[in-house]
């Protein structure tokens, strides 16, 4: 039979429970179990979301190969422009919901995420903590049967550790430790909530709603939406499908192009030509995408000088291209360093779009940006063979990261080896 649910009013609004009835030493039945061992019971999720409304287009159904990931697949081929799901407005977590529900108890911990310079990440903390009340209730939360769905690991950024960080590349590395240092002010920020002192006590537990809450979210005017059932669409750098919500807040995917039957749908989470970002964020590897930035870290302010962001500076997998903003940033380097009328020259060139001038410089210089360019590439594969290694040394019943982290390693210097050769070759 399916059920009233109406935000704010009825089941949803029922009172959390006596807070000494849940001690995390002593769960009672009915809590959602985190340990690694326990198996997703995404099926029940799914009958759970459509008796309160949600909708898949026919043929579309959850699938996995490992038991592990489960994604939407298509078993009948769906016209361009057709919905592929719809989720009602009452199932879904925002953070202005979130805002309403919690109120002050919400704004006394944003202030705290504010006085350290998180104001951006906001939006994500309200949905942190709408995930936090609801694990709280563990069974008697209405989103109880989409909890229990999830995946127990995660391997992003806030779930590294500094042994981790050890063996990436400095940018990986810079992502991931940004992910973990937002994760600690997130765990300060919620310290003075009326939410159960074991839980806000347990990193491992608020490390898993963190996790729920960056990795299941989306963006949308400003706000961060979890759709549930929505959420189990997979990042493809080629994706098929679209997610919007409507001014009603109900979410609905959308088939993006003629879909055929035995497709995975998937959806972009970012930038699909790096791929690093993704592996910081929700911790995989996107092997299909055609680049990675090409790890200057040490000439980061000259890229910002020259109004370039990690996005521009790629090396690109399959050819062993470099983009030509990588030869801007290195030639403003070896300028500055040797002739600075020269820098302010090919800065103010590049800044005023002076194709010729750019191009004088280029050729006057070019030796010097070379010998530049092979020595960060020489040096950064001698280094990801050191991190590697470093990698491998670990064992992996206290590191269960390090597949992940030897497999990003590998893409990167994949990457470094074509573009040597092809540097080489110049």
């Amino acid at each position: 039979m399916k059920c009233a649910f109406v935000l704010g009013a009825g089941i949803l609004a029922a009172a959390a429970p006596d807070a000494d009835a849940f001690s995390y030493k002593a769960l009672p039945a009915g809590s959602i179990n985190l340990s690694s061992s326990v198996e997703r019971d995404v099926y029940t999720m799914a009958d759970w979301a459509a008796s309160y409304g949600a909708q898949q287009a026919e043929g579309v159904q959850l699938t996995s190969y490992d038991g592990k990931d489960y994604f939407p697949m298509t078993q009948t081929d769906i016209p361009a422009g057709s919905p592929v799901m719809y989720v009602p407005s009452d199932l879904i977590f925002s953070s202005s919901k979130s805002e309403q529900e919690f109120g002050q108890t919400l704004s006394v911990c944003e202030n705290q995420l504010m006085q350290a310079g998180l104001g951006d990440r906001v939006p994500l903390f309200r949905v942190f903590f709408k995930v936090v009340a609801e694990y709280e209730k563990g069974e008697n939360s209405p989103w109880y049967p989409w909890l229990n769905s999830l995946p127990r690991v995660y391997n992003t950024g806030a779930s590294m550790t500094y042994a981790c960080f050890d063996c990436l590349p400095p940018y990986a590395a810079y992502l991931a430790l940004s992910e973990r240092q937002n994760f600690v002010n997130f765990q300060k920020a919620i310290r003075n909530a009326p939410i159960n002192e074991e839980i806000l006590k347990n990193v491992s537990v608020l490390k898993w709603c963190y996790n729920v809450a960056l990795t299941r979210s989306l963006e949308m005017n400003g706000e961060r939406v979890i759709a549930p059932l929505c959420d189990m669409f997979n990042h493809g750098t080629e994706t098929e499908v679209e997610i919007s919500c409507d001014a009603n807040g109900d979410a609905y995917a959308y088939a993006m192009y003629d879909i055929p039957a035995g497709s995975p749908l998937r959806v972009s989470y970012g930038d699909p030509t790096n791929p690093t970002p993704l592996f910081a964020k929700y911790g995989f590897l996107d092997e299909s995408s055609p680049g990675t930035f090409c790890k200057l870290m040490q000439m980061r302010s000259e890229m910002e000088t020259l109004g370039y962001t990690f996005t521009n500076l790629l090396f690109y997998k399959d050819s062993g291209d470099i983009s030509p903003e990588v030869f801007d940033v290195v030639l403003y380097h070896v300028l500055l360093k040797s002739d600075e009328n020269a820098a302010n020259e090919f800065y103010t060139a590049v800044m005023n779009g002076d194709e010729n001038t750019k191009a004088y410089y280029h050729d006057q210089y070019w030796q010097y940006t070379k010998e530049e360019l092979q020595k960060h590439v020489d040096g950064t594969l001698r280094d990801l063979d050191r991190w590697s290694e470093k990698a491998n040394s670990y064992d992996i019943n206290t590191h269960p990261r390090v597949p992940l982290i030897l497999q990003h390693n590998s893409f990167v210097k994949e990457t470094f080896m074509r573009v040597k050769a092809n540097l080489d070759m110049m």
